[in-house]
């Protein structure tokens, strides 16, 4: 796939917009933006937890398990669907490596866009 500068602006945007809205805890953002794997997927959130996103436009991907805020500065992860639990994690920078451990193959950098032109991209590419 050909990427653009814009593209990673796009994602940045994302992170950035992430930062912005508060929602989930300063230490586990800044343990995922440290880790590069994660760092070039689109971000997002949903009552404190953090999600990513193989596309950047909504519906974004859900193959990716996400991070909940846990009682007592603790995280849970689980997914990638919401019936699926990975873990508990004592730490963010454990919640993050559990949520690497996880990611799907092929899990390169977000593509702009919705995850019907994700598909679509993928089954051309082949």
């Amino acid at each position: 796939m050909n990427r653009k500068p814009s593209d990673d602006a796009v994602i940045e945007a994302g992170w950035q917009a992430v930062r912005d809205d508060g929602r989930v805890r300063a230490e586990l953002l800044e343990a995922a933006c440290a880790e590069p794997r994660l760092r070039q997927l689109y971000p997002w959130t949903g009552m404190g937890e953090l999600h990513f996103s193989r596309c950047t436009e909504q519906r974004w991907t859900w193959d990716i398990p996400y991070i909940q805020p846990a009682s007592e500065g603790t995280y849970q992860v689980s997914g990638p669907s919401r019936i699926e639990s990975v873990g508990p994690a004592a730490t963010a920078q454990e919640a993050i490596a559990m949520v690497v451990a996880h990611l799907p193959a092929r899990c390169g950098p977000a593509f702009v866009g919705t995850a019907d032109q994700l598909a679509a991209h993928e089954a051309a590419a082949g």
